[in-house]
């Protein structure tokens, strides 16, 4: 599976450089974002925006990053999904649980509420 991660003060970005996400590397991605929640980090925002496919496997590996930042007090955010990948999230009604925002400024800025809404404002982030 190939991915990048970019790690920020509050945050990681977790990239996936694949064109699907299915059953071939769903349990990849999940045991990834297990050890970035490890690492420590409690907020991660998944970029989606290379990835054109996924099927019911890959949903289940973005609920197992949603219920594992999300147990740790954080947030677990998808940025930019292509069309079918956003068009499946409704279908299943997964928009109804995961935090889909369209481009990196709105991840971050949903994790920024998420952070003040939770009482611990970073004064970095000012």
């Amino acid at each position: 599976m190939k991915y990048t991660v970019d790690k920020k003060e509050q945050y990681v970005v977790f990239t996936l450089l694949e064109d699907k996400l299915d059953t071939a590397l769903s349990p990849h991605l999940k045991s990834e974002l297990l050890t970035v929640h490890a690492e420590g980090y409690r907020n991660l925002v998944l970029d989606m925006s290379q990835v054109k496919y996924t099927d019911s496997s890959g949903l289940s590996a973005l609920l197992v990053g949603n219920r594992t930042f999300s147990e740790g007090g954080g947030i677990f955010v998808i940025a930019s999904p292509k069309e079918h990948v956003m068009k499946l999230i409704k279908i299943s009604m997964l928009d109804k649980v995961l935090k889909v925002v369209d481009s990196h400024e709105e991840a971050a800025e949903a994790i920024f509420i998420h952070e003040i809404d939770n009482g611990e404002e970073d004064e970095s982030l000012d």
